[in-house]
């Protein structure tokens, strides 16, 4: 009895030894979700936004976003509002940077004219919705530093609790806590918390296909604002990947363009 013992012991004390720190276990789970999405290419996909205000009063607006991926920095994404008449035609650029600030910029037809959202706005919201410019950007690794929390389940499956802090001093985060799907690394839920570290926006993932047998995709996302009571809606419908997009097609020329 005490031979097995002793060799549980030293059984536990071998795993310990081999054993990854939360840090470590932590970027180790968030590669492997950056892998497991690579290799897609470009996409294409319709978006309905449903903004509600406190009291529950709905607007709805309709738009369309294209992503190029790359890998040796982060995805280009363009979107465009198709209506209402009031936002009609206002289109963002990004380009998403592995290190240091992304790169954005917004077109409003009514003034005719580009202008750059700089580094300080970026934690501003997007066209009045309960998402930031900054949560447009690609989910790049090197943007985070990590900790491994838990495991836990979450709708209904299991999955790897993570912390990641911005590495950008000027975000409007000062951490996100984020939900990992085990079975395949998809995201399921996301806790963002302000600069004074309280609790600011949840965001969950839900009504997910998967593309080309790899590629998971949520069909809606909500954004709740647990500050203001207010909360955003995106649905995406007709999902296109494999299309014929270049860089050229991510130029504040092309952004232009595709608002007419």
């Amino acid at each position: 009895m005490k031979n097995t013992l002793l060799t549980i012991l030293g059984l536990f004390i071998a795993i310990g030894l081999q054993g990854q720190s939360a840090e470590e276990r932590g970027i180790e789970i968030a590669k492997a979700a950056d892998a497991y999405d690579q290799g897609f290419g470009s996409s294409v996909t319709k978006l309905t936004m449903i903004l509600t205000n406190k009291q529950g009063q709905e607007s709805t607006r309709y738009m369309s976003n294209q992503t190029l991926e790359l890998t040796e920095d982060g995805d280009k994404s363009l979107i465009v509002f198709d209506s209402p008449r009031d936002v009609k035609g206002t289109a963002t650029l990004t380009f998403t940077h592995k290190e240091g600030s992304d790169d954005q910029w917004l077109y409003l037809p009514a003034l005719k004219r580009v202008k750059r959202i700089s580094s300080n706005n970026k934690s501003g919201p997007f066209m009045g919705s309960e998402f930031a410019y900054e949560d447009l950007s690609s989910q790049e690794v090197e943007k985070y530093t990590y900790k491994f929390l838990r495991e836990e389940e979450i709708n209904g499956v299991n999955a790897f609790v993570v912390e990641r802090d911005p590495v950008d001093p000027k975000s409007g985060y000062t951490r996100q806590v984020v939900w990992y799907n085990k079975e395949n690394y998809r995201l399921e839920k996301m806790d963002f918390y302000d600069r004074k570290n309280a609790l600011l926006k949840t965001l969950t993932y839900a009504k997910y296909k998967v593309y080309k047998e790899k590629h998971w995709r949520a069909g809606e996302m909500n954004m709740v604002n647990h500050q203001t009571g207010k909360k955003t809606q995106l649905n995406f419908d007709d999902y296109q990947f494999d299309l014929n997009l270049k860089e050229s097609d991510f130029s504040q020329n092309s952004l232009q363009r595709a608002s007419r």
